[in-house]
């Protein structure tokens, strides 16, 4: 059964508190393989392994049924800095 990013959605904001969220379905629509990027003041404080682990944990019953899951996870702070960097980088080229 297909997990939806509605699905991934609903289950991240439920739990964390998330100021920004991208999920990208990278297998074509199907619902099997998914990237997102989480950005929560939820993770301040935590290593990125403890990050990770979190986020599998809230979506261990939709990431069971993916055959591909990967994941950015970011401070607000981190977010910010890695936003002004990317935009430097813009103006650079």
């Amino acid at each position: 059964m297909p997990v939806s990013q509605t699905d991934l959605e609903i289950a991240l904001k439920n739990v964390l508190n998330v100021s920004h969220l991208e999920i990208t379905d990278t297998s074509s629509g199907c619902g099997e393989n998914y990237s997102i990027v989480i950005v929560s003041a939820s993770f301040e404080g935590k290593t990125t392994l403890a990050r990770h682990r979190l986020v599998n944990e809230l979506l261990k019953d939709q990431i069971a049924q993916m055959h591909a899951f990967s994941q950015k996870t970011y401070t607000p702070k981190q977010w910010s800095d890695l936003q002004a960097k990317e935009a430097a980088d813009a103006m650079m080229t």
